[in-house]
């Protein structure tokens, strides 16, 4: 069945991250830091959609409509065209609040089925019509950007209509359509007794084809593993042809073919098939919260639980400014926030001058989750962490989500306000730290204004971890994207710089693009371009993206 326009729009918001789930304040707490530390930005609020103006769309050739389906599976409306015009970057939300959209598809297609895709595809290079693939529309590096290179015209291909889900339990496996979001394919997991247990930040909205094109981490990949890792095969239809790797659970067949399509952002066709391997859903379900006595304690903490064998699903380390900001952010006063600050000067002054929240949790069969939590704990209370209990861990749980509306009502206030990760290994993790720190903090001295650098260690392993930055700082009412780009570029020259990875988790889109050269060498760009001069001879796939 062809989506109708509803389906189309099932993110309710087009100017901030979308449907808000907490609300419109911040809090006492909040609002002073922010006024202390960061001064006055000047308001920024979204304009009403109908402000916002687009160019007309060219028109789109017959056989490209004919060969989605029809006039039924084309949308040329106005705000059609808007919601897929970007992703929910800081430039593209910052676009929309201004009403300056400078670029939109010519039309959205909504193919009904994989078959359709393959017809638009075909039609699209014939016709030379550009293609960006859209599922959630969650890229915050501009990897739905509708850039369209040397062509005059550009389509943006929304897969909400390919939302199939077989399961198949003997194999604990299940086929899942690009289109599923999030929600949607727990619901139809859970329903045969299986979860996925892959949980982005962008989980309500973005789907299974955009974990797959950005080898997308969940918050549990530490027991779960990564989008990559539990992905065992998947169809890539191509505008040269479809290419289907077999299903299997392990092959020594030559180079993968998956792991070339997983992480290929739309620039080499669009994924139409996912399988991937499941989990029965956890009997048991802990979380915690303990303070590790400064954020170098908490990541040795975090490499002997990976290293040791004892790593929960769950781990997030925050740095000294993110929790402090946390604790603010969370509305934590009164005698509650005594209790607190009382309970960590018991235990030493170091928790409570750089004492670091951690977040710890397991997930499974109930003995096995009980089990696993106390060889964790042992390793947690060795490293000289000290536990708060259950109830930092369920406020976690509840608000795990909300970060990106939180986001919103920062820009609502004039706060520029921007993340970014890497990762590197444990030997250089440090130096990895210290740099980009160093680097947006100078970055935002150097504009004139003052800043808070903030950090989180989110996805474990046993050689390394990632980094995930946040910072804030008061905007330049006008000037809010060159001062983005500015900041953002010192950033990334930082993290190249220390030798960590331009992205761990977020994708290259086209913000990251010019940092791949330092990634995968002159030699790994030449090997990317010749696969998709085969795949994608016309260049009609996401141009601008993922090699620029």
């Amino acid at each position: 069945m062809t989506p109708t326009r509803e389906m189309l729009r099932r993110d309710a918001a087009y100017d901030r991250w979308g449907e808000a789930h907490v609300n419109g304040q911040l809090g006492a707490a909040a609002e002073r830091m922010l006024e202390e530390e960061l001064g006055t930005g000047e308001p920024l609020p979204p304009v009403p959609l109908d402000a916002v103006r687009i160019a007309p769309g060219a028109p789109i050739p017959e056989a490209v409509v004919a060969a989605a389906g029809g006039e039924d599976a084309l949308s040329t409306d106005d705000e059609d065209r808007i919601r897929h015009s970007g992703g929910k970057g800081y430039p593209d939300l910052i676009r929309m609040r201004r009403g300056t959209v400078e670029c939109a598809p010519d039309a959205v297609l909504a193919p009904p089925d994989a078959e359709h895709v393959a017809a638009v595809l075909a039609a699209c290079a014939e016709a030379g019509v550009a293609v960006v693939p859209f599922g959630g529309g969650t890229s915050v590096v501009g990897g739905v950007e509708p850039v369209r290179g040397p062509f005059e015209r550009l389509v943006a291909l929304d897969l909400t209509a390919l939302r199939n889900a077989i399961v198949d339990p003997v194999s604990m496996t299940a086929h899942l359509g690009p289109g599923l979001r999030g929600p949607e394919a727990e619901a139809a997991l859970n329903s045969e007794g299986f979860t996925l247990g892959h949980f982005p930040q962008s989980y309500r909205y973005a789907t299974i084809g955009g974990y797959a094109a950005t080898r997308s981490a969940g918050q549990a990949s530490s027991g779960y593993g990564r989008f990559d890792a539990v992905a065992t095969a998947i169809e890539l239809t191509a505008p040269a042809g479809p290419i289907r790797t077999l299903q299997t659970p392990h092959t020594a067949a030559g180079p993968s073919l998956r792991e070339l399509v997983l992480g290929s952002e739309g620039t080499l066709g669009v994924i139409t098939d996912v399988t991937v391997r499941v989990r029965p859903v956890p009997e048991r379900k802990l979380y915690e919260g303990w303070f590790a006595p400064s954020f170098p304690d908490g990541i040795e903490i975090a490499r002997s639980l990976a290293q040791g064998g004892a790593l929960p699903d769950v781990v997030r380390l925050s740095d000294r400014d993110e929790t402090r900001v946390s604790l603010a952010m969370s509305g934590l006063e009164g005698a509650k926030r005594r209790a607190l600050e009382t309970y960590l000067r018991l235990r030493g002054r170091r928790y409570a001058s750089s004492g670091c929240m951690l977040i710890v949790g397991w997930e499974g069969e109930r003995e096995d989750a009980e089990r696993r939590r106390e060889i964790s704990r042992r390793v947690l209370r060795s490293g000289g962490a000290v536990p708060l209990g259950g109830s930092p861990g369920s406020s976690w749980e509840h608000g795990r989500y909300e970060g990106p509306h939180l986001r919103d009502l920062l820009i609502d206030r004039g706060i520029l306000v921007e993340t970014l990760e890497t990762s590197h290994v444990y030997g250089r993790l440090d130096e990895l730290y210290a740099a980009v720190r160093s680097a947006l903090a100078d970055g935002m001295s150097a504009g004139g204004g003052r800043g808070i650098v903030m950090c989180h260690v989110s996805h474990v392993y046993r050689d390394g971890a990632s980094l995930y930055f946040t910072f804030l700082t008061a905007a330049r009412a006008g000037a809010e994207i060159e001062q983005w780009r500015g900041l953002k570029a010192a950033a990334c020259e930082a993290i190249v710089g220390a030798g960590g990875t331009i992205t761990h988790h977020h994708a290259v889109g086209r913000d990251h693009a010019p940092y791949m050269r330092s990634e995968i060498g002159e030699l790994g760009i030449d090997t990317l371009l010749a696969a998709k001069e085969r795949l994608d001879p016309a260049g009609i796939m996401n141009p601008g993206k993922l090699l620029g």
